[in-house]
C-alpha cells in the first residue's frame, strides 16, 4: 500500500505573493491600545536617574515588560552631577544624553533642537522613547495620545493636518501639539506655527522630543524646571510622575506585512492512506477497516510546508478535519505573513 507523502508546489499556480500592506495594531504589552497605569524600579532615593524605564505592572509581577522610557536631557548638563571643566565628580549624564538624541535626529552639523515657532534652539527636553519590542517598525502617526498630570496637557502629533513632513536621517518628523484622537480624529487646540507646538515626534524610531519650556508653563503638571548645575534636580522623575497621574498613554504601530498564500491541493487520487497506526496492522498492513479496500478515506488535520531538502519548514493546522476520499478533493490555502 502506497502513501503520497509530499507534492510539489508549483510557483505559478500554486504560489501567489502579495504586495505589502500596511497593518496598525495596539503597541502596548498584549497588543493594548493604551495603559492607564505606570511603574518603574522602586523611585526611592533614585531621584538623580537621568532616565526611567517604565513597565506594565508593579516591580513585584514576574511578568511585568518595559512599554517605553522616559527621561530629561540638557545640553549643558544642568540637572546631573559633573561639570565641563571636570572639576567634580560625574559624568554630566544629561548632557551625554542631549547628545545622543542628536546624533541620531538631527540634520549634520545640528547642535540643538528647534521647535516650530521659536527661533531660538532649545537647550533642555523631556523624552519618551517606546520600547523596541512594543514598537517593532514603527509608530503609527496621528494615533497617540499622552496625557499629563490636570486636563491642560493631553499631547498628540500634527500628521493629519499635513501631507508633506519634514523627512531627515531619522525618518518623518511631525510636531507635537495639544489635542485628542479620542473622536476617532485628530483634535488639535492649538497648532504648531500658531505657537502650539510641545516638540518634536519621530515616528519611525518611536521617540517624542518634548520642550521642557513648554510642558513647565503650566503648575498643573508638577514640572519645575530646575537648571541648577553639577547638581541631580529630579527632572525625570517629576516627568515620569506627572505621566503617571495622568494615567492615560494610547498608541498604535504600524508595520508593513507581506503575504504569501500557497494553494496545497490534495486530488481525488492524492492522500487517501494514512501512516496512522490505526488505519492499518502492522503484521500484514491489510486496513483496520474494511470498507477501506475499494473506498479508503482520511481525515486532514494539518499541512506542512517543506523545502526542497524535505526540511519542514512551517506547519498551518485546520480549525476542523477536512475528510478526504477518492470522491472528495480538498484544495487548503495556507497563508504565511512576513
Amino acid at each position: 500500500m502506497a502513501t503520497e507523502t509530499y507534492k510539489q508546489l508549483e510557483s505559478d499556480v500554486d504560489i501567489i505573493s502579495n504586495d505589502p500592506v500596511k497593518v496598525s495594531s495596539g503597541l502596548f504589552s498584549g497588543g493594548a491600545g493604551s495603559i492607564t497605569a505606570f511603574y518603574t524600579s522602586s523611585l526611592a532615593g533614585n531621584a538623580s536617574a537621568s532616565y526611567y524605564n517604565v513597565y506594565d505592572k508593579v516591580q513585584s509581577d514576574s511578568t511585568r515588560e518595559v512599554q517605553f522610557a522616559v527621561g530629561y536631557a540638557h545640553f549643558g548638563g544642568s540637572g546631573s552631577l559633573g561639570n565641563t571643566t571636570k572639576t567634580t565628580a560625574g559624568n554630566r549624564e544629561t548632557a551625554a544624553l542631549y547628545r545622543q538624541f542628536a546624533n541620531v535626529l538631527l540634520p549634520p552639523l545640528t547642535e540643538k533642537f528647534t521647535f516650530t515657532g521659536y527661533t531660538t534652539a532649545s537647550d533642555d527636553f523631556y523624552f519618551v522613547v517606546m520600547n523596541r519590542a512594543r514598537q517593532r517598525e514603527k509608530m503609527d502617526p496621528g494615533n497617540w495620545e499622552l496625557h499629563l498630570k490636570g486636563a491642560w496637557t493631553k499631547l498628540i502629533d500634527d500628521s493629519g493636518a499635513t501631507t508633506t513632513p519634514t523627512v531627515n536621517q531619522a525618518g518623518r518628523v511631525f510636531n507635537i501639539v495639544s489635542g485628542s484622537i479620542a473622536g476617532g480624529t485628530a483634535d488639535i487646540k492649538t497648532t504648531a506655527a500658531a505657537g502650539g507646538s510641545f516638540g518634536n515626534f519621530y515616528p519611525d524610531l518611536g521617540i517624542a522630543i518634548i520642550d521642557a519650556n513648554k510642558i513647565a508653563v503650566s503648575s498643573q503638571n508638577d514640572i519645575t524646571l530646575n537648571r541648577d548645575t553639577n547638581a541631580f534636580t529630579s527632572q525625570s522623575k517629576q516627568f515620569f510622575e506627572s505621566i503617571s497621574a495622568g494615567s492615560y498613554f494610547a498608541a498604535r504601530r504600524e508595520e508593513e506585512v507581506t503575504s504569501t498564500m500557497y494553494f496545497c491541493r490534495a486530488n481525488n487520487q492524492q492522500f487517501n492512506f494514512s501512516n496512522n497506526p490505526t488505519f492499518a496492522t502492522a503484521s500484514t498492513g491489510a486496513f483496520t477497516q474494511a470498507t477501506f479496500e475499494k473506498d479508503p478515506k482520511v481525515f486532514i488535520t494539518q499541512v506542512g510546508l517543506y523545502n526542497d531538502q524535505s526540511e519542514l519548514l512551517a506547519v498551518a493546522k485546520l480549525s476542523k478535519p477536512v475528510l478526504k476520499s477518492y470522491s472528495r478533493e480538498a484544495i487548503i490555502k495556507v497563508k504565511l505573513d512576513f
